[in-house]
């Protein structure tokens, strides 16, 4: 499959079959301009402008926006209700997290997720082979704490999201650094333009893969 970031908490993952998937697309915003895209598939984590611009996204797709399970294009999708903050949702609301299986890996996308996550919450997501994290903080998680999820799931690849890029401009302060989380979680970083990644070289890959936005 291949990954690709649009800014924020936006990917297309474009699998071996040619189906695509959108999460989380996002109005003009913060600095990011979503390109146009066409997808098989859509999913939304909340319904927040920075996350809910499905109508951004073209063709004749799905789109997916609750918790339960799922299954579009032969890929199977599990959606566990999660929460924007840490004290159960008061504050931002609820968050969904997205498991799914492609091209024989599991890829779990985080959205807005704010607080670490119970072991029943861990055992319902499943395996993730590939996850999907919020790390600059504010409304999401921070470094820290974002790597306290990721060892609660202990992928074989982190790719990180929701922190600041020059994009943001002067908008950057409110988020931390990608360095931040790669500092505190003393993993080793690789940057790369788009992912391509299979069953077969998943594990020559870096376990934070820091995915470019232009």
């Amino acid at each position: 499959m291949k990954i690709k970031w649009f800014g924020h908490s936006c990917f297309r993952i474009t699998a071996e079959n040619g189906t695509k998937i959108v999460m989380d697309p996002y109005h003009n915003m913060l600095g990011y301009k979503l390109p146009q895209i066409d997808a098989h598939i859509v999913t939304t984590s909340h319904n927040h402008v920075d996350h809910n611009n499905v109508g951004a996204v073209k063709g004749d797709f799905v789109h997916i926006k609750d918790s339960g399970v799922f299954s579009q294009e032969g890929i199977d999708f599990k959606g566990v209700q999660t929460f924007h903050d840490n004290v159960s949702g008061t504050k931002r609301g609820k968050n969904i997290v997205y498991n799914f299986n492609i091209d024989g890996l599991n890829v779990c996308h985080c959205g807005d997720l704010g607080h670490l996550l119970s072991p029943e919450q861990i055992k319902e997501i499943g395996k993730v082979d590939i996850l999907l994290l919020p790390i600059g903080g504010r409304a999401v998680l921070d470094a820290g704490r974002a790597t306290e999820v990721m060892n609660q799931f202990n992928p074989m690849v982190v790719i990180p999201m929701h922190y600041r890029t020059k994009a943001l401009g002067v908008l950057g302060f409110i988020f931390e650094k990608v360095d931040t989380f790669i500092t505190v979680s003393q993993k080793e970083a690789k940057n790369y333009k788009e992912l391509d990644v299979n069953v077969s070289n998943i594990k020559d890959l870096p376990e934070i893969a820091v995915l470019q936005y232009k």
